[in-house]
Protein backbone atom coordinates (compact mmCIF):
# COMPACT_ATOMS: atom_id res chain seq x y z
CA UNK A 1 0.00 0.00 0.00
CA UNK A 2 1.36 3.40 -0.97
CA UNK A 3 1.31 5.94 1.88
CA UNK A 4 1.07 9.67 1.29
CA UNK A 5 3.34 11.01 4.04
CA UNK A 6 2.25 14.60 3.52
CA UNK A 7 -1.37 13.58 4.05
CA UNK A 8 -0.50 11.44 7.07
CA UNK A 9 1.55 14.23 8.61
CA UNK A 10 -1.48 16.55 8.47
CA UNK A 11 -4.03 14.17 10.01
CA UNK A 12 -3.85 15.82 13.45
CA UNK A 13 -3.85 19.36 12.00
CA UNK A 14 -0.51 20.43 13.47
CA UNK A 15 0.67 24.03 13.60
CA UNK A 16 4.34 23.01 13.54
CA UNK A 17 6.29 20.29 11.73
CA UNK A 18 9.48 19.49 13.63
CA UNK A 19 10.69 16.19 12.19
CA UNK A 20 9.73 13.80 9.40
CA UNK A 21 11.66 10.50 9.12
CA UNK A 22 13.73 9.91 6.01
CA UNK A 23 12.22 6.52 5.21
CA UNK A 24 9.36 4.15 6.00
CA UNK A 25 11.38 0.94 5.87
CA UNK A 26 13.87 1.74 8.64
CA UNK A 27 16.82 2.18 6.29
CA UNK A 28 17.49 5.67 7.67
CA UNK A 29 17.30 4.42 11.28
CA UNK A 30 15.00 7.29 12.27
CA UNK A 31 11.52 5.79 12.00
CA UNK A 32 11.06 5.76 15.78
CA UNK A 33 10.73 9.21 17.39
CA UNK A 34 9.32 9.61 20.88
CA UNK A 35 9.64 11.15 24.33
CA UNK A 36 9.59 14.57 22.66
CA UNK A 37 10.64 17.29 25.12
CA UNK A 38 10.75 20.87 23.84
CA UNK A 39 12.07 23.61 26.12
CA UNK A 40 13.17 27.23 26.17
CA UNK A 41 16.88 27.58 25.53
CA UNK A 42 19.03 30.08 27.44
CA UNK A 43 19.48 32.12 24.24
CA UNK A 44 15.75 32.57 23.64
CA UNK A 45 15.51 29.79 21.08
CA UNK A 46 13.35 26.68 21.32
CA UNK A 47 15.30 23.49 21.89
CA UNK A 48 14.27 19.85 21.76
CA UNK A 49 15.58 16.47 22.83
CA UNK A 50 14.00 13.17 21.98
CA UNK A 51 14.67 9.45 21.75
CA UNK A 52 15.25 8.29 18.18
CA UNK A 53 15.69 4.79 16.78
CA UNK A 54 14.57 2.46 14.03
CA UNK A 55 11.84 1.24 16.42
CA UNK A 56 11.33 1.51 20.17
CA UNK A 57 13.80 -0.66 22.06
CA UNK A 58 16.12 -1.32 19.11
CA UNK A 59 19.83 -1.14 19.88
CA UNK A 60 20.22 2.05 17.80
CA UNK A 61 18.11 3.98 20.32
CA UNK A 62 19.81 7.31 21.02
CA UNK A 63 19.24 10.88 22.26
CA UNK A 64 19.14 13.63 19.64
CA UNK A 65 19.01 17.41 19.94
CA UNK A 66 17.55 20.10 17.68
CA UNK A 67 17.00 23.84 17.89
CA UNK A 68 14.68 26.46 16.39
CA UNK A 69 15.58 30.15 16.25
CA UNK A 70 12.17 31.23 14.94
CA UNK A 71 9.82 29.86 17.64
CA UNK A 72 9.29 26.53 16.00
CA UNK A 73 8.66 27.53 12.38
CA UNK A 74 11.73 25.59 11.28
CA UNK A 75 14.20 23.29 13.01
CA UNK A 76 17.84 22.39 12.54
CA UNK A 77 18.70 18.83 11.56
CA UNK A 78 19.01 16.81 14.77
CA UNK A 79 22.40 15.74 16.06
CA UNK A 80 23.04 12.71 18.24
CA UNK A 81 24.31 13.72 21.67
CA UNK A 82 24.21 10.31 23.40
CA UNK A 83 23.93 6.67 22.43
CA UNK A 84 25.79 6.67 19.11
CA UNK A 85 27.44 3.40 18.04
CA UNK A 86 25.77 1.14 20.59
CA UNK A 87 26.51 -2.56 20.35
CA UNK A 88 23.98 -4.08 17.96
CA UNK A 89 23.82 -7.46 19.72
CA UNK A 90 23.56 -6.37 23.37
CA UNK A 91 22.44 -2.74 23.16
CA UNK A 92 25.39 -1.71 25.30
CA UNK A 93 25.77 2.05 25.01
CA UNK A 94 22.24 2.82 23.83
CA UNK A 95 20.66 5.92 25.39
CA UNK A 96 16.97 6.42 26.12
CA UNK A 97 14.46 8.87 27.58
CA UNK A 98 16.64 11.97 27.82
CA UNK A 99 15.33 15.04 29.64
CA UNK A 100 16.67 18.62 29.84
CA UNK A 101 17.64 20.89 32.72
CA UNK A 102 18.79 24.49 32.11
CA UNK A 103 20.77 26.28 34.80
CA UNK A 104 20.38 29.98 35.58
CA UNK A 105 23.86 30.44 34.09
CA UNK A 106 22.79 28.93 30.77
CA UNK A 107 24.28 25.46 30.96
CA UNK A 108 22.05 22.84 29.29
CA UNK A 109 22.10 19.39 30.86
CA UNK A 110 20.53 16.34 29.24
CA UNK A 111 20.16 13.33 31.53
CA UNK A 112 19.19 9.87 30.24
CA UNK A 113 19.09 6.13 30.82
CA UNK A 114 22.32 4.48 29.61
CA UNK A 115 22.16 0.76 28.84
CA UNK A 116 25.25 -1.28 29.79
CA UNK A 117 24.37 -4.40 27.82
CA UNK A 118 22.53 -6.16 30.66
CA UNK A 119 18.72 -6.47 30.75
CA UNK A 120 16.60 -6.82 33.85
CA UNK A 121 13.16 -6.11 32.35
CA UNK A 122 13.43 -4.06 29.13
CA UNK A 123 16.62 -3.01 27.37
CA UNK A 124 15.55 0.64 27.22
CA UNK A 125 14.62 0.90 30.92
CA UNK A 126 17.47 -1.02 32.59
CA UNK A 127 20.39 1.36 32.84
CA UNK A 128 22.57 3.84 34.66
CA UNK A 129 21.77 7.54 34.98
CA UNK A 130 24.10 9.35 32.59
CA UNK A 131 24.31 12.85 31.16
CA UNK A 132 26.06 15.43 29.05
CA UNK A 133 26.00 19.24 29.05
CA UNK A 134 26.47 22.16 26.68
CA UNK A 135 27.68 25.68 27.45
CA UNK A 136 27.19 26.99 23.90
CA UNK A 137 23.48 26.46 23.24
CA UNK A 138 23.88 22.92 21.98
CA UNK A 139 26.67 23.50 19.45
CA UNK A 140 29.06 21.22 21.34
CA UNK A 141 28.51 18.76 24.17
CA UNK A 142 30.64 17.46 27.01
CA UNK A 143 31.78 13.89 27.34
CA UNK A 144 29.39 11.54 29.10
CA UNK A 145 29.48 11.12 32.86
CA UNK A 146 27.50 8.91 35.26
CA UNK A 147 25.33 10.18 38.13
CA UNK A 148 25.28 7.68 41.01
CA UNK A 149 21.81 6.27 41.75
CA UNK A 150 21.18 4.77 45.20
CA UNK A 151 20.11 1.14 45.16
CA UNK A 152 16.42 0.49 45.75
CA UNK A 153 14.73 -2.42 47.48
CA UNK A 154 12.93 -2.88 44.13
CA UNK A 155 16.16 -3.33 42.15
CA UNK A 156 17.69 -6.62 41.07
CA UNK A 157 19.31 -8.64 43.85
CA UNK A 158 22.52 -8.57 41.80
CA UNK A 159 24.11 -5.14 42.46
CA UNK A 160 25.81 -5.27 39.06
CA UNK A 161 22.42 -4.95 37.30
CA UNK A 162 21.24 -1.31 37.15
CA UNK A 163 17.85 0.05 38.13
CA UNK A 164 14.85 0.06 35.80
CA UNK A 165 13.66 3.67 35.54
CA UNK A 166 12.17 6.35 33.25
CA UNK A 167 11.69 10.09 33.66
CA UNK A 168 9.08 10.85 31.01
CA UNK A 169 8.29 14.58 31.42
CA UNK A 170 10.48 17.66 31.66
CA UNK A 171 11.55 18.35 35.24
CA UNK A 172 10.09 21.72 36.27
CA UNK A 173 11.02 24.21 38.97
CA UNK A 174 8.21 23.02 41.22
CA UNK A 175 9.91 22.56 44.58
CA UNK A 176 11.70 25.53 46.19
CA UNK A 177 12.61 26.70 42.67
CA UNK A 178 14.54 23.48 42.08
CA UNK A 179 13.94 21.06 39.24
CA UNK A 180 11.61 18.31 40.35
CA UNK A 181 10.33 15.23 38.51
CA UNK A 182 8.43 12.03 39.10
CA UNK A 183 9.71 8.80 37.62
CA UNK A 184 8.57 5.26 37.00
CA UNK A 185 10.60 2.50 38.62
CA UNK A 186 9.97 -0.91 37.11
CA UNK A 187 10.31 -3.60 39.78
CA UNK A 188 12.99 -6.20 39.10
CA UNK A 189 11.77 -9.75 38.35
CA UNK A 190 13.91 -10.84 41.31
CA UNK A 191 11.72 -8.76 43.66
CA UNK A 192 8.20 -9.74 42.64
CA UNK A 193 6.02 -12.68 41.71
CA UNK A 194 5.68 -13.41 37.96
CA UNK A 195 3.61 -11.26 35.63
CA UNK A 196 0.00 -12.30 36.37
CA UNK A 197 -1.67 -11.20 33.15
CA UNK A 198 -2.83 -14.16 31.06
CA UNK A 199 -0.93 -13.04 27.96
CA UNK A 200 2.06 -11.78 29.97
CA UNK A 201 1.58 -8.31 28.51
CA UNK A 202 4.13 -5.73 29.66
CA UNK A 203 1.39 -3.94 31.63
CA UNK A 204 1.58 -6.77 34.16
CA UNK A 205 5.23 -6.04 35.01
CA UNK A 206 5.16 -4.33 38.40
CA UNK A 207 5.84 -0.59 38.37
CA UNK A 208 5.88 2.06 41.10
CA UNK A 209 6.38 5.83 41.22
CA UNK A 210 9.06 7.84 42.99
CA UNK A 211 10.30 11.43 42.78
CA UNK A 212 13.61 13.24 42.48
CA UNK A 213 14.76 16.82 43.06
CA UNK A 214 17.91 18.26 41.49
CA UNK A 215 19.57 20.28 44.21
CA UNK A 216 22.53 22.06 42.62
CA UNK A 217 21.89 22.57 38.89
CA UNK A 218 22.29 26.35 39.25
CA UNK A 219 25.76 25.84 40.75
CA UNK A 220 27.00 24.61 37.34
CA UNK A 221 28.26 21.20 38.51
CA UNK A 222 29.80 18.60 36.25
CA UNK A 223 27.33 15.84 35.45
CA UNK A 224 28.86 13.39 37.90
CA UNK A 225 28.54 15.97 40.68
CA UNK A 226 24.84 16.68 40.22
CA UNK A 227 23.15 16.26 43.60
CA UNK A 228 19.72 14.60 43.73
CA UNK A 229 17.29 14.14 46.61
CA UNK A 230 15.16 11.02 46.30
CA UNK A 231 11.60 11.02 47.63
CA UNK A 232 9.05 8.21 48.14
CA UNK A 233 11.72 5.54 47.86
CA UNK A 234 11.72 1.90 49.00
CA UNK A 235 8.69 1.24 51.26
CA UNK A 236 7.28 4.73 50.56
CA UNK A 237 6.82 4.30 46.80
CA UNK A 238 3.52 5.24 45.15
CA UNK A 239 1.59 2.12 44.16
CA UNK A 240 -1.78 1.38 42.56
CA UNK A 241 -3.09 -2.22 42.46
CA UNK A 242 -2.92 -3.74 39.00
CA UNK A 243 -6.59 -4.72 39.29
CA UNK A 244 -9.08 -6.14 41.77
CA UNK A 245 -7.97 -9.60 40.70
CA UNK A 246 -4.29 -8.84 41.35
CA UNK A 247 -4.16 -6.42 44.30
CA UNK A 248 -0.59 -7.38 45.24
CA UNK A 249 0.81 -6.17 41.93
CA UNK A 250 1.26 -2.47 41.16
CA UNK A 251 0.82 -0.59 37.91
CA UNK A 252 1.52 3.08 38.70
CA UNK A 253 3.46 4.81 35.95
CA UNK A 254 4.41 8.10 34.26
CA UNK A 255 3.58 10.79 36.82
CA UNK A 256 2.79 14.29 35.52
CA UNK A 257 2.82 17.21 37.96
CA UNK A 258 1.54 20.78 38.23
CA UNK A 259 1.86 23.29 41.05
CA UNK A 260 -1.33 24.60 42.66
CA UNK A 261 -1.83 28.23 43.77
CA UNK A 262 -1.51 27.19 47.44
CA UNK A 263 1.97 25.72 46.69
CA UNK A 264 0.78 22.12 46.85
CA UNK A 265 1.75 19.77 44.04
CA UNK A 266 -0.87 17.82 42.09
CA UNK A 267 0.19 14.65 40.27
CA UNK A 268 -1.69 12.36 37.88
CA UNK A 269 -0.57 8.91 36.70
CA UNK A 270 -1.59 6.08 34.40
CA UNK A 271 -2.73 2.71 35.74
CA UNK A 272 -4.23 -0.61 34.56
CA UNK A 273 -7.47 -0.05 36.48
CA UNK A 274 -9.24 1.65 33.51
CA UNK A 275 -8.77 4.99 35.31
CA UNK A 276 -6.29 7.80 35.90
CA UNK A 277 -5.20 8.22 39.53
CA UNK A 278 -4.01 11.33 41.38
CA UNK A 279 -2.03 12.23 44.47
CA UNK A 280 -1.25 15.51 46.27
CA UNK A 281 1.81 16.78 48.15
CA UNK A 282 1.62 19.58 50.70
CA UNK A 283 5.34 19.63 51.55
CA UNK A 284 6.92 20.54 48.20
CA UNK A 285 7.03 16.98 46.95
CA UNK A 286 8.72 15.23 49.85
CA UNK A 287 5.67 13.12 50.71
CA UNK A 288 2.45 12.37 48.84
CA UNK A 289 -1.10 11.36 49.71
CA UNK A 290 -2.48 7.90 49.01
CA UNK A 291 -3.44 7.75 45.30
CA UNK A 292 -7.11 7.94 44.43
CA UNK A 293 -9.19 7.72 41.25
CA UNK A 294 -9.24 10.98 39.29
CA UNK A 295 -12.75 12.30 38.73
CA UNK A 296 -14.20 15.22 36.86
CA UNK A 297 -15.10 16.72 40.26
CA UNK A 298 -15.59 15.53 43.83
CA UNK A 299 -17.98 12.57 43.75
CA UNK A 300 -18.17 12.87 39.97
CA UNK A 301 -17.61 10.31 37.24
CA UNK A 302 -14.08 8.87 36.92
CA UNK A 303 -11.92 9.35 33.84
CA UNK A 304 -11.69 6.32 31.55
CA UNK A 305 -8.16 5.71 30.32
CA UNK A 306 -5.83 2.75 29.52
CA UNK A 307 -2.12 2.34 30.31
CA UNK A 308 -1.10 5.31 28.17
CA UNK A 309 0.35 8.77 28.84
CA UNK A 310 -2.13 11.18 30.44
CA UNK A 311 -0.16 14.42 30.82
CA UNK A 312 -1.46 17.47 32.65
CA UNK A 313 -0.12 20.95 31.87
CA UNK A 314 -0.60 24.34 33.49
CA UNK A 315 -2.11 27.16 31.46
CA UNK A 316 -1.80 29.72 34.24
CA UNK A 317 -1.73 29.69 38.03
CA UNK A 318 -5.30 28.38 38.42
CA UNK A 319 -5.99 26.69 35.08
CA UNK A 320 -4.67 23.54 33.40
CA UNK A 321 -5.56 20.97 30.78
CA UNK A 322 -5.45 17.19 30.77
CA UNK A 323 -5.02 14.88 27.76
CA UNK A 324 -6.43 11.35 27.74
CA UNK A 325 -8.24 8.77 25.56
CA UNK A 326 -11.71 8.66 27.15
CA UNK A 327 -11.88 4.85 26.95
CA UNK A 328 -10.26 1.98 28.86
CA UNK A 329 -8.33 0.47 25.93
CA UNK A 330 -11.14 -1.70 24.58
CA UNK A 331 -11.47 0.50 21.53
CA UNK A 332 -11.93 -0.05 17.81
CA UNK A 333 -11.75 -3.82 18.16
CA UNK A 334 -8.56 -3.67 20.23
CA UNK A 335 -8.11 -4.82 23.82
CA UNK A 336 -6.61 -3.26 26.93
CA UNK A 337 -3.19 -4.71 26.13
CA UNK A 338 -2.99 -3.58 22.47
CA UNK A 339 -1.09 -0.43 23.33
CA UNK A 340 0.40 0.14 19.85
CA UNK A 341 -3.11 0.54 18.49
CA UNK A 342 -5.67 1.69 21.05
CA UNK A 343 -3.89 4.85 22.28
CA UNK A 344 -6.18 7.20 20.39
CA UNK A 345 -7.97 9.54 19.97
CA UNK A 346 -6.77 12.36 22.21
CA UNK A 347 -9.40 14.16 24.27
CA UNK A 348 -8.84 17.41 26.15
CA UNK A 349 -10.49 18.78 29.29
CA UNK A 350 -9.82 22.02 31.13
CA UNK A 351 -9.08 21.97 34.84
CA UNK A 352 -9.54 24.64 37.50
CA UNK A 353 -8.23 24.89 41.04
CA UNK A 354 -10.75 24.24 43.83
CA UNK A 355 -9.03 25.07 47.15
CA UNK A 356 -11.55 23.45 49.48
CA UNK A 357 -12.24 20.31 47.46
CA UNK A 358 -11.02 16.81 48.25
CA UNK A 359 -9.73 16.68 44.67
CA UNK A 360 -8.21 20.15 44.31
CA UNK A 361 -8.57 20.31 40.51
CA UNK A 362 -12.01 19.97 38.87
CA UNK A 363 -12.45 19.39 35.16
CA UNK A 364 -14.88 20.30 32.39
CA UNK A 365 -17.46 17.48 32.23
CA UNK A 366 -17.77 17.43 28.43
CA UNK A 367 -14.41 16.45 26.90
CA UNK A 368 -13.57 17.50 23.38
CA UNK A 369 -11.53 15.54 20.83
CA UNK A 370 -8.28 17.41 20.32
CA UNK A 371 -6.93 15.14 17.59
CA UNK A 372 -6.91 11.71 15.99
CA UNK A 373 -4.96 9.97 13.22
CA UNK A 374 -7.45 7.43 11.91
CA UNK A 375 -5.47 4.46 13.23
CA UNK A 376 -3.21 4.13 10.18
CA UNK A 377 0.06 2.41 11.13
CA UNK A 378 3.36 4.05 10.18
CA UNK A 379 6.99 3.15 10.66
CA UNK A 380 9.41 0.26 10.46
CA UNK A 381 8.05 -3.29 10.45
CA UNK A 382 4.40 -3.38 11.45
CA UNK A 383 4.59 0.29 12.38
CA UNK A 384 2.46 1.96 15.03
CA UNK A 385 -0.95 3.58 15.02
CA UNK A 386 -0.92 5.03 18.53
CA UNK A 387 -1.14 8.69 19.39
CA UNK A 388 0.61 8.33 22.73
CA UNK A 389 1.25 11.72 24.34
CA UNK A 390 4.94 11.47 25.21
CA UNK A 391 4.71 15.19 24.87
CA UNK A 392 5.74 18.56 26.31
CA UNK A 393 4.54 22.15 26.41
CA UNK A 394 6.12 25.56 25.87
CA UNK A 395 4.49 28.97 26.16
CA UNK A 396 4.42 32.07 23.96
CA UNK A 397 2.39 35.16 24.82
CA UNK A 398 0.64 33.18 27.54
CA UNK A 399 -0.59 30.50 25.12
CA UNK A 400 0.68 26.92 25.37
CA UNK A 401 1.97 24.89 22.44
CA UNK A 402 1.80 21.11 22.74
CA UNK A 403 4.74 19.27 21.15
CA UNK A 404 3.91 15.63 20.49
CA UNK A 405 5.07 12.45 18.70
CA UNK A 406 2.50 11.22 16.22
CA UNK A 407 2.50 7.42 15.90
CA UNK A 408 6.02 7.67 17.35
CA UNK A 409 6.98 8.66 13.81
CA UNK A 410 6.33 12.35 13.10
CA UNK A 411 7.23 15.08 15.62
CA UNK A 412 4.68 17.90 15.58
CA UNK A 413 3.39 20.93 17.47
CA UNK A 414 -0.15 22.19 18.10
CA UNK A 415 -1.24 25.43 19.71
CA UNK A 416 -3.73 25.03 22.55
CA UNK A 417 -5.71 28.18 21.93
CA UNK A 418 -7.56 30.00 24.66
CA UNK A 419 -10.79 30.02 22.68
CA UNK A 420 -10.74 26.20 22.75
CA UNK A 421 -10.18 26.16 26.49
CA UNK A 422 -12.93 28.73 27.00
CA UNK A 423 -15.40 26.32 25.40
CA UNK A 424 -14.62 23.75 28.09
CA UNK A 425 -16.69 25.14 30.93
CA UNK A 426 -16.53 23.85 34.49
CA UNK A 427 -19.50 23.97 36.89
Amino acid sequence: MSIDLEHEMRRTNPDHIVYVPGSMDGSTHDTGNEHFLVFDGPDGSLMAVWTQSTFEGKSDQRIVFSRSTNRGLSWMSPCTIAGANADASTGKGMASWGFPLVSTKGRIYVIYNKHIGVNDIFSHTTGLMAGVFSDDNGTTWSSEEIIPMPRSKWDNTDPKIPSNWIVWQKPLRLSENKYYAGFTRWVSPTKRTPNPLPNKSWQGEDAVIEFMRFENIDDHPSVKDISISWYCADDKVITVPLSKEYPDHSCAQEPAIIKLPDDRLFCVMRTFTDHIYFTVSDDKGKTWSKPDVLRYRDNGAPFLHPVSPCPIYAVNEKECFLLYHNHNGAFGGWTKTDAHWHRRPIFIVRGEYRPDAKQPVWFSPHPQILMDNGGIALGFGTGRADLAMYASVTYADGEPTLWYPERKFFLLGKKIRQDLLNELTIP
